[in-house]
């Protein structure tokens, strides 16, 4: 073997090793719509693709309203159909009883949701824009609050409903700066490490908030003894069956073992409730989730597993679909846009 021979193989052999190492960390870092988020308390991501694909038949298209079937007629676009992955940012508000409740939120959609016809659609329906860093944002009324939306990418689009535009901005930063791989919020940073390899779909942070009722989290009509500020690493994964995983970081082991310990009661008294629920669809997938249920407890952390019956992924479309149709305005009259740009 010649010099160069060897010199062109050591070369060839440190390209390989330079993209497996590229390839591997790519695989570690949070798929770019979650990079692109802003700081806020919670964050929630969800992978359609895969779950249109493998539960399809499950899955059934939410009723459409009249407001949602004219976007839909307006842009050709439609969630259930072209939506491919969701990433939400949640916001606390400080005054739980003003026009955004106790949440606001910052998402960025991406799938074949972007085109000339939503550009229009929102130009006609907005009552103020903004110029920024390129980016064209549309100001949409919509119940007492305003959705701002801005296109950021080809097949990308951010929303935000917080009073303020400083989250709508700090996503087209983070956008502008091409979001390097473990690039991010605070949060996800700090917590992306403990949700598990190949998740579908998952949640860290204070993600309880929009489930908080006087302090307590509330879920299918059961309170649940865990703070709303709690600090929670959920994920929905594919292991054969759908299995869902919750993980509640306490302030200490004994506040763990506590709650642990409370969790596993509420579950034994929750089964025993769902027996004398009547047979439908939703009922019947509340009763297989409760029965492989299981609560555990390891130092600091309580773990709540669960294997999720496909009944419960045509709820959980028809909230994903719920989220995106913020953007159709309360108005039925579309309102002219100005032409002064800020």
């Amino acid at each position: 073997m010649t010099r160069r021979t060897r010199r062109t193989l050591l070369i060839v052999a440190g390209v390989l090793l330079l993209f497996a190492i590229a390839v591997f960390l790519r695989s570690k870092a949070p798929p770019e719509a979650a990079r692109l988020l802003p700081e806020s308390d919670g964050i929630v991501y969800i992978n359609l693709s895969p779950i249109r694909t493998f539960f399809h038949k499950d899955l059934k298209p939410p009723e459409r309203v009249p407001d949602y079937q004219q976007f839909v007629d307006a842009t050709g676009i439609d969630w259930e159909r072209d939506l491919d992955q969701v990433a939400i940012a949640l916001h606390r508000m400080p005054d739980p009883n003003g026009p955004n409740g106790p949440v606001a939120y910052s998402m960025v959609l991406v799938g074949k949701i972007t085109g000339k016809r939503l550009n229009s659609w929102l130009q006609s329906h907005a009552v103020a824009r903004e110029n920024y860093a390129g980016h064209i944002i549309y100001d949409i009324p919509s119940e007492g609050r305003t959705v701002r939306v801005t296109q950021i990418g080809y097949d990308m689009i951010a929303v935000s409903n917080t009073p303020a535009p400083e989250q709508i901005h700090s996503i087209v930063d983070r956008y502008r700066a091409a979001a390097l791989p473990f690039a991010g919020s605070s949060l996800l940073n700090k917590h992306y490490r403990d949700v598990p390899l190949l998740s579908l779909a998952w949640g860290i942070g204070q993600i309880g908030l929009p489930f908080s009722e006087s302090g307590a989290i509330s879920i299918f009509g059961f309170s649940l003894p865990l703070p709303s500020d709690s600090i929670i690493v959920a994920s929905l994964r594919w292991t054969g069956s759908l299995r869902l995983r919750i993980e509640e970081i306490a302030p200490s082991q004994q506040e763990a073992a506590t709650q642990a310990a409370a969790l596993a009661t509420l579950l034994t008294l929750a089964r025993g409730f769902t027996i004398q629920l009547g047979s439908n669809p939703a009922n019947n997938g509340l009763k297989d989730l409760l029965k492989t249920a299981e609560v555990t407890q390891k130092q600091d952390r309580v773990v709540v597993t669960a294997a999720l019956p496909p009944a419960f992924l045509a709820s959980l479309s028809q909230q994903l679909n719920a989220g995106p149709s913020q953007i159709s305005p309360a108005q039925s009259e579309p309102q002219p846009a100005p032409d002064a740009s800020k």
